[in-house]
Parts: structure tokens; C-alpha cells; sequence
């Protein structure tokens, strides 16, 4: 099971990223009143970096993600980073990832699945002992905007909520990140039945591929310019560049003026 949730994550995620390499800071391709349309239409969550240290445009606008209790980015008026990890499986690093989290005292988000929740219990305990946020990435990683019937969308969700509570004795809080960024409008809708926070994001890079691991400079070319008040950041887990980079890229944003704020502080 390791190996195909692994191939799944990697296979699909570089759709994902198709879109964002298509858009390059700059480009002005996306138009406002196109958002909407797009965010019916096309599954995949892409982004378009208009301006260095401006927020992206998404293929679905803020006001649109709202009525479902969805986000992509959060208060654009604050120097404020909501920093999540997605989780398929463990790769070696997340012990370090939250040593470096601790140093800096950043709360952090972790999107995990079922591969997770039964490989890495300790450190899904950990994760809860120094106050980060547990989060449903479903059970099988699957493309949930194929599914369209609330009890296949129920099942994927209640079995990482079933065994995150047999592994940590607490409910697990209600923020859930769609496998792969491929969402649609019932998916939105059943989630938010659910009562849960749908949470995209606004800054990410290619960092999944274990073989072809981004060096320190293409990591930070892509983490620095664009970031942007109210940036929730995407990162992988399973990325050595990710952990090896982690403390001097937390440092290098607060030296820009960014506090760490958490999931929960998006819905207040």
C-alpha cells in the first residue's frame, strides 16, 4: 500500500503543478471574471502569480471558496503565513521537520492519510503533543472530485477520523485538504456537510520527487518572492530539501516581517 499510495501522490501531483509551471510569476492569463467559471470546470487547483510579494489568483476566487467554508489564502492585510505539511507517507524527515517547527515555535498543519495514520502513529502523537493541527487528507488518497455520492465522501473521511482517535484519544479538528488539489462543487458542498474547512493553498513548488529533490536555491527562488500576506504554504513532508532548508527559510521570512498564525485563526 506504501508504494501505491506513494505513486498516486506523485502521479497526480504533478498535474497540480502542470498549472502552476504554466503560470509564471508575471503572467497575467487568468481573468477575473473567468475565476468562477474555472473553479466549475477544471478540477485541478492551480494558481497565477501576478506580482512578486502579491497574493496569486486562484481558479476560484476567495468569495467563492467562502460559501463553502473553503480557503486558499487568508487575510491579505496581514504578514501572516499559515504554514501545512501534506503527509502520504513518512520518508524520513519529520521528526526534524518538528524539531525545526519547536525552534521556531511555529504551529504547523499536517494533512495526512490513512498510510500515514497506520505507519506513523508516534509521530501523529507528536504532532498533537506540541500543538499542531492534524489534518484529513482521506483515507485513500484518492481524486475525490470523481466521487460524487455523499456516503463514498463520508467513508473516505470518518476512516482517518476513526483512526486518528484510536491513536491519539481525541476527536480530530475538521480541516481537510483535497488529495492532489482536484476538488469540484458537490465536493465542496459535502465537506462543508460534514463540517469541515476545505483549506488550498496560495504557495507551493515542485518538492515530492525523491529522486530529483530541488536544490537550496530553486527551493528559496520559488519560497521567497512569492510569498505574500495571508500565504497558506503547501509544503511536502516527504522532502529533504524541505527539512534541510526548513530552519533558514523560517528564519528568512520572519527577517521579512512574517509571523506564523494557525488553521483555526482562517475561520475566525
Amino acid at each position: 500500500m506504501f508504494a501505491i499510495i506513494r505513486k498516486r501522490h506523485i502521479i497526480a501531483a504533478a498535474a497540480v503543478v502542470l498549472v502552476l509551471a504554466m503560470l509564471p510569476l508575471g503572467m497575467r492569463g487568468f481573468r477575473a471574471g473567468a475565476v468562477q467559471a474555472s473553479a466549475q470546470t477544471n478540477p485541478n487547483w492551480g494558481l497565477s502569480f501576478q506580482k512578486e510579494g502579491e497574493t496569486p489568483v486562484g481558479n476560484a476566487s476567495s468569495d467563492y471558496l467562502a460559501q463553502y467554508n473553503a480557503y486558499y489564502v487568508g487575510d491579505s492585510s496581514e504578514k501572516k503565513i499559515y504554514l501545512t505539511f501534506d503527509a502520504g507517507y513518512e520518508a524520513g524527515y519529520t521528526a526534524s521537520i518538528l524539531d525545526t517547527l519547536k525552534k521556531h515555535n511555529v504551529k504547523a498543519a499536517f494533512f495526512v492519510v490513512g498510510n500515514y495514520l497506520e505507519t506513523s502513529p508516534d509521530l501523529v502523537k507528536r504532532m498533537v503533543e506540541e500543538g499542531h493541527t492534524v489534518g484529513n487528507h482521506t483515507y485513500h488518497h484518492y481524486d475525490m472530485s470523481k466521487i460524487s455520492e455523499m456516503d463514498a465522501f463520508r467513508q473516505e473521511m470518518e476512516s482517518v477520523e476513526t483512526k486518528y482517535k484510536e491513536i491519539t484519544g481525541l476527536e480530530m479538528e475538521k480541516f481537510y485538504r483535497p488529495p492532489q488539489g482536484k476538488y469540484s462543487e458537490p465536493n465542496l458542498q459535502m465537506a462543508q456537510e460534514l463540517g469541515y474547512t476545505t483549506v488550498f493553498w496560495s504557495l507551493a513548488y515542485v518538492d515530492w520527487y525523491q529522486d530529483n529533490q530541488p536544490t537550496k536555491e530553486q527551493a528559496f527562488e520559488k519560497l521567497l518572492p512569492r510569498m505574500h500576506p495571508g500565504a497558506i504554504v503547501l509544503l511536502h513532508s516527504t522532502s529533504k530539501t524541505n527539512c534541510e532548508i526548513l530552519d533558514e527559510l523560517l528564519t528568512k521570512w520572519e527577517e521579512m516581517g512574517y509571523t506564523f498564525g494557525t488553521v483555526q485563526e482562517l475561520i475566525k
